[in-house]
């Protein structure tokens, strides 16, 4: 096995402290599965710490190097992964969040204190155009949550009104004065977050009601279809999804589901530390995300008695991990660093959204930028991208191509009392016929020998990259921006149909097949 890190004169040592397990694969190339949809690997941005001030927008007027604003840095870096959908305001803001305090002169919008996150006050400076100019920029789609906590039926409609309409009405006369002659596109539209806690402490039936009513008022202009996404359940809450489907789903296209990966297990108390913990965490964190698994099998089950023909999508546009803030920084911005273990989070995390894909129809980590287990972090003119953002971008082959499916024989990863499947894997083709098979090795001390049977298929070529390093706890600063990143990976072999590699221990590797 060859492993090259750039930048450095010799590749790395990679702390393995036992012999190579085996496990064993047969990749079906023959039986296309369902389509990935390219929205799992979507983004979420809220007005909270220093995700949107500072991270993406800057002001024009910033030293920072900038296009209106909006900072080119993070930009190219999101352009790379290919990021598909953008989600904002929120969260928890959008439902104290106005639209029309967003728009027009920014000297003239009015000031709110964000009471959710952190009691700061808001300027507004970032809005609804600033929001849409920053979609353009990255080539991805907006997704839009209105506010239905706190806002009116009117309010809610004329948004939808003022971003989609070419009519010569109120709100699009408003938005032309407002320098933005034409409409914008805005497909994905979800109507109130986490109404059964922060945006309303809601119970099923009564959300249920109030989107079919606030469903009533938002039309579809010519030229754009919103895809009406509701307030589906907080983690297992399968009452909620029974509820809500049952009154409104055949109102709705989409039905979210929100899920964080904590390693304590509770929202009481330390949640743990994102940057110092032993094998017990990493195991237990690995543990915990895994659940995604059990909620999405069980919430799909609820929506198929409702929707047998799967045309109500499941959006998890909440995920990720959810440690302890940063020692130092402010509670209420939620910032925290980000490791090799998130990034094994994250594989882990798609691989089951793609096992999944005639349901799961979009995903949203929570955040794009310094904020939770985001994919860029930045402090003034500094910029660096984490671990995650590196699973992003390797695992961008997998966007929009149909899903093969694996059956996978693995061992079980120990310690402490805990296991977990040691391996996991996914497989699709995209429109060139090109198979990528991806791979997770969640053990942190034994590589992995995987013997992969190419069922149905015939490759001569292959390729791959790696993301590994030496510690569990690696990770990239300001100072060291290239201390995890993906290299080249030589180590497998490919004849006769069948495909063997060793992957290192505590790493995400992409295949490619040809």
């Amino acid at each position: 096995m060859l492993l090259l890190c750039l930048g450095l004169l010799a590749p790395p040592v990679l702390a393995q402290t036992g012999p190579a397990f085996s496990a064993t694969l047969t990749l079906h190339a023959d039986q296309p599965g369902p389509v990935i949809n390219r929205n799992l690997y979507g983004q979420f941005t809220e007005h909270l710490g220093h995700c949107i001030y500072g991270g993406i927008w800057v002001g024009e007027d910033s030293p920072i190097p900038n296009t209106r604003g909006i900072r080119n840095d993070v930009v190219n870096a999101l352009k790379a992964a290919h990021v598909p959908v953008v989600r904002w305001p929120g969260g928890c803001f959008a439902d104290e969040y106005h639209w029309k305090d967003g728009i027009g002169a920014a000297a003239q919008r009015p000031k709110m204190i964000n009471t959710h996150w952190g009691g700061v006050v808001e300027n507004n400076h970032f809005g609804t155009h600033e929001f849409m100019d920053f979609c353009a920029q990255v080539g991805c789609e907006p997704y839009i949550t209105g506010n239905l906590g706190s806002g009116t039926v009117q309010e809610m409609m004329e948004w939808v009104e003022y971003m989609t309409s070419d009519a010569d009405s109120p709100m699009a006369n408003l938005r032309r004065r407002n320098g933005r002659p034409q409409p914008w596109k805005v497909k994905y539209f979800a109507i109130g977050n986490e109404a059964w806690g922060c945006g309303g402490d809601m119970r099923p039936e009564f959300y249920a009601d109030n989107f079919r009513r606030y469903n009533t008022f938002l039309k579809n202009y010519p030229g754009n279809k919103l895809y009406r996404i509701a307030c589906g359940p907080n983690e297992d809450d399968y009452a909620w999804t029974d509820t809500v489907m049952s009154i409104a789903g055949q109102k709705m296209d989409g039905l979210s589901l929100h899920y964080y990966t904590l390693p304590s297990g509770s929202w009481k108390g330390p949640k743990g530390s994102a940057t110092a913990f032993d094998e017990a965490a990493w195991i237990t964190t690995l543990r915990r995300t895994l659940r995604m698994e059990e909620l999405i099998t069980k919430h799909s089950a609820i929506m198929d008695k409702y929707d047998p023909a799967k045309k109500v999508g499941l959006i998890v546009d909440e995920w990720g991990t959810w440690y302890d803030v940063e020692p130092g920084t402010n509670p209420g911005f939620l910032f925290q660093q980000n490791t090799l273990r998130d990034a094994i989070v994250a594989g882990l995390n798609f691989h089951i959204f793609q096992r999944h894909a005639d349901r799961v129809t979009m995903a949203n980590i929570a955040q794009l930028v310094n904020v939770l287990q985001s994919l860029v972090l930045t402090d003034g003119p500094k910029m660096t991208v984490t671990p995650t953002y590196h699973v992003f971008e390797m695992f961008q082959v997998h966007q929009g191509a149909t899903s093969l499916p694996v059956d996978l024989q693995t061992p079980a990863y120990a310690f402490g009392g805990q296991s977990i499947p040691a391996v996991s894997a996914s497989a699709s083709r995209d429109a060139a016929g090109r198979v990528h098979l991806s791979l997770v090795n969640a053990d942190p001390r034994h590589p992995a020998r995987i013997a992969c049977v190419l069922a149905g298929g015939r490759f001569s070529t292959a390729s791959g990259r790696v993301l590994t390093a030496d510690t569990m706890q690696a990770r990239n600063t300001f100072d060291q921006p290239d201390a995890v990143r993906p290299v080249a990976f030589t180590g497998f072999a490919l004849a006769g149909g069948q495909l063997t590699a060793e992957l290192p221990s505590k790493s995400v590797v992409v295949l490619e097949l040809q």
